[in-house]
């Protein structure tokens, strides 16, 4: 059955008709991708490729620019993945270079430069690769700086924020050490003062007394004046009467004092 498949395969390969339409096919799909209507482009390019059974690299490869220029990555990578492994080191190249400019294009910058590598080793008179292959390599090597900037400034940052905490902690300190004078300093104030106070109520104490004192004196004067008895007369009437009083007390200690009858209880 296989064989029979491939015999008349090949009898319909062979058949000029069909030769001269794959032909024609062709050269409508070449003027259609020229004309960049790439959709159209896309449609002949289809049938010479899956209908037909065409393996012409040029029909495959501008397959694949087709649906590359038609925004279809899918599409694209699909059929430049197919070509990247050709034995074709021409046609190799190109689809690998493609790829890696798809990666470039979405921003995978080292896949890209991988691809693009690739590409140059397969075919190292390919002009075109080694151009994006330098576009590529510089691209990586800012967005590295970038990153190591970025690094560098948040680092920065980070250590500026440190040292704007470390100044308000010392700020911080510092106004609750002056705060803490302040206190100090308003007790010291408070303290000193109630000591003022407690001196004047002394001093106030002390003269309220020596008016008291005063006032007494005045009205016992006053009251021997009555009396008519001077003040000396009155010390020595005061005298007599003190000398009288130790005397007396002197007196009450040389008393005996009375031992209870011998055999009786001493209550």
């Amino acid at each position: 059955m296989r064989i029979f498949l491939v015999i008349i395969l090949a009898v319909f390969i062979n058949d000029p008709k069909e030769i001269a339409k794959i032909n024609a096919l062709k050269k409508e799909a070449q003027a259609a991708y020229l004309a960049e209507d790439y959709e159209l482009a896309l449609a002949k390019y289809t049938i010479l490729s899956d209908s037909l059974g065409v393996n012409d690299p040029a029909v495959k490869l501008n397959l694949a620019h087709a649906h590359y220029h038609l925004g279809d990555t899918a599409g694209a990578k699909l059929n430049y993945g197919n070509l990247a492994s050709s034995e074709s080191n021409k046609l190799k190249s190109i689809a690998l270079q493609q790829l890696g400019v798809m990666s470039k294009e979405v921003g995978k910058l080292e896949e890209a430069l991988q691809q693009l590598k690739s590409a140059i080793k397969a075919d190292p008179s390919n002009q075109e690769a080694r151009y994006n292959y330098e576009v590529v390599k510089k691209l990586l090597e800012e967005q590295k700086e970038q990153e190591q900037q970025n690094q560098d400034q948040q680092n920065q940052d980070g250590e500026d924020e440190q040292e704007q905490n470390k100044d308000q902690k010392k700020d911080g300190e510092q106004e609750e050490q002056e705060n803490k004078d302040g206190e100090d300093q308003e007790k010291s104030e408070e303290e000193k003062k109630n000591e003022e106070q407690k001196e004047q109520e002394k001093k106030e104490g002390e003269e309220e007394e020596q008016e008291q004192e005063k006032s007494k004196e005045e009205m016992t004067k006053e009251k021997l004046e009555e009396m008519g008895i001077t003040e000396e007369k009155a010390r020595q009437l005061l005298e007599a009467m003190r000398q009288s009083e130790i005397k007396y007390l002197q007196h009450q200690k040389r008393k005996p004092t009375k031992r209870p009858p011998s055999g009786k209880p001493d209550w």
